[in-house]
């Protein structure tokens, strides 16, 4: 077992075991199976080339051989900042087969949270590409290699200069035996706006569970062709049920570089894509930009929307616009995933966040008294289960207030529970603005913002004030003519808002800054607000 990994409980794990969601296998050897099965299908599309399964599987077991001439064993981390690409798809099932742990990061990350994450995993490699979205990564590799005592490689995909090519990191010899399935297998980064990432431990059995069990509740079968947008190294486009979640399956994965509809609907007509993954932000964005493409999307039948809340004011407008149906995901990298079912009835998709992926996720709703919620009343997101981890790796005080003494993991996020099992998330816990004494719950008021018809985003935050003690701000981006301070209020108190919880403050903004996982960053937002926009 990894050093700073906390496994569950023997008793849960023999049940997990016993009920067929652990099934003792690896993710390498999942993909072999595909391979074995239809291997002349095609895997995966990226740009002008194109992998069989066969030719995806031999790779892999290629780079897993060569990774380990070059010294890598298993059990040693890799820090893997790759962008949408057959590369990282290929060093990722080689690092799997070798039992080395990715650690994957993010192209929008720099030196201060890669060299903490480096630091925290004692990555000895770093791989990366050479240059993505304009930004060149060799600087930054030097840097790392510089600062971060532990790193003994730079694998590098384009041009190398004094680094290891990773396109030469191949052997033809058979790659050494491979992990258990109850090994690490990957280590995530937690999507907080807050603080440095933490790293969240997802062993084999646990993962491939996650993303052949989404696959089933997202209908993914041989025929689905997913396009991959979102950056990959994030749960959602990796397994929820993503790109893994396809191939366990027999489908093709289409690799996107880049999720701005000029790059999407091209792929999506040439592709013939049938589903893929967004944020509600680029969901906005797709809206927008379909009513002037020219683009064939006509084979796209599922849009996934997860990664934050899709407010119901856009949920309504997807199917009309891209003819697809919507499945509502929430989830989290820590485990717990929840979706609106294919056949669920358009109320529950419209204005829920689905319902658990396992028959086995015990979830609980618990208030602030730390009594579970009643019916329908809002409360804090309590989980455990067979995917849904017992700890963050090597971080041990953390642990002790991140999760309850019985094992269930403290999310914070706010949610009500209906009696279909549904939940409907209501904000997370730091996100309630109090106002002289009065709650203003944000989500409620962001969704009522978002149907001023302007208004095409939204974030409302708290500020200090000295007589209210909070006062709320709310941060617009709108297309066209400005709505005045007059207009929103008028709107928001026609659309039954109690006074307290309409905004003291309007700001119109040119964007709003996010995370790397694509989330509102309200800490960087509060600290612009003042900058070049005016209140209105």
């Amino acid at each position: 077992m990894m050093e700073g990994f906390t496994g569950w409980p023997e008793t849960r794990a023999r049940t997990y075991r016993e009920r067929g969601y652990w099934k003792g296998r690896t993710l390498g050897s999942a993909l072999h199976e595909t391979a074995l099965t239809t291997p002349d299908a095609v895997a995966l599309v990226d740009g002008g080339r194109r992998w069989s399964y066969a030719d995806l599987d031999l790779a892999a077991d290629r780079q897993a051989a060569g990774l380990y001439r070059l010294g890598l064993r298993a059990g040693d981390r890799v820090l893997v900042q790759m962008p949408n690409s057959a590369e990282f798809v290929v060093l990722s099932f080689a690092l799997f087969r070798l039992g080395a742990v990715p650690v994957m990061a993010l192209p929008a990350h720099r030196e201060a949270d890669l060299r903490h994450l480096a630091d925290l995993s004692e990555a000895v490699a770093f791989a990366v590409a050479d240059t993505h979205a304009g930004f060149d990564y060799l600087p930054l590799a030097r840097t790392l290699l510089d600062r971060a005592p532990s790193l003994e490689h730079v694998l590098v995909h384009g041009d190398a200069a004094e680094f290891t090519d990773l396109a030469e990191v191949y052997a033809d010899r058979e790659p050494p035996a491979g992990p258990a399935a109850s090994d690490v297998a990957l280590l995530l980064l937690s999507g907080g706006t807050t603080g440095a990432p933490k790293l969240i431990p997802r062993t084999h059995d646990d993962y491939l569970y996650n993303a052949t069990a989404s696959a089933r509740v997202a209908g993914v079968d041989a025929h689905t062709r997913y396009l991959a947008v979102l950056p990959v190294a994030h749960n959602f486009p990796l397994a929820c049920p993503g790109i893994l979640g396809t191939l366990f399956s027999g489908g093709t994965v289409v690799l996107c570089p880049h999720p701005s509809p000029d790059a999407a609907f091209p792929l999506i007509a040439a592709e013939r894509v049938t589903s893929t993954a967004l944020v509600p932000s680029l969901v906005l964005l797709w809206l927008e930009a379909v009513e002037w493409s020219d683009d064939d999307l006509s084979s796209l039948d599922l849009l996934q929307v997860g990664g934050a809340k899709l407010k119901s004011e856009v949920a309504v407008r997807v199917a009309p616009a891209l003819g697809c149906r919507l499945q509502q995901v929430f989830g989290m990298a820590e485990g717990l995933v929840n979706y609106t079912r294919l056949d669920d009835p358009e109320d529950l998709v419209l204005h829920t966040q689905g319902r658990p992926l396992s028959p086995d996720d015990e979830v609980r709703v618990v208030g602030p008294d730390g009594a579970e919620a009643a019916a329908g009343e809002i409360g804090e997101l309590q989980v455990r289960g067979p995917y849904t981890l017992c700890g963050y790796y090597r971080a041990e005080e953390h642990n002790a207030t991140a999760f309850t003494e019985d094992g269930f993991f403290r999310s914070g996020d706010l949610v009500r529970r209906l009696p279909s099992g549904h939940l409907v998330v209501e904000g997370r816990t730091k996100e309630v603005i109090n106002r002289a004494g009065e709650k203003i719950p944000v989500e409620e008021v962001e969704n009522d913002l978002l149907s001023l018809p302007a208004v095409s985003d939204v974030a409302l935050l708290p500020l200090p004030d000295a007589s209210l003690g909070e006062r709320s701000c709310a941060c617009l981006i709108v297309q066209g003519e400005p709505p005045t301070y007059a207009e929103v209020s008028a709107h928001l108190r026609g659309r039954g808002l109690a006074r307290f919880k309409i905004p003291d403050e309007v700001r119109v903004l040119r964007a709003l800054p996010r995370t790397p996982l694509g989330k509102v960053d309200k800490n960087a937002l509060l600290r612009q607000l003042s900058a070049h926009e005016q209140a209105l």
